[in-house]
């Protein structure tokens, strides 16, 4: 796979072949992310013992972290 500005493609003749997915196009990401926003209230009720993780991190330290929270889980805000 290639990306149109982390990693194009090599030639321009591969370039010339590529095509985007529908899914990808930005008034259909737009819906998602619309509907997303619509619904997160009602998911965060929902789950309310759900914890927040930054997963902008190494996978070690993701894990080491859901892992101290489901073996020793922190206390919950209320």
């Amino acid at each position: 796979r290639y990306h149109t500005t982390f990693r194009p493609a090599p030639t321009p003749e591969i370039q010339g072949r590529l095509r985007q997915n529908p899914k990808d196009e930005e008034e259909n990401i737009e819906k998602r992310v619309e509907i997303y926003y619509r619904n997160v209230k009602e998911l965060e009720d929902f789950y309310e013992d759900a914890f927040y993780i930054n997963a902008d991190q190494d996978p070690h330290v993701v894990f080491e972290f859901i892992e101290s929270c489901i073996i020793k889980p922190l206390p919950c805000k209320k």
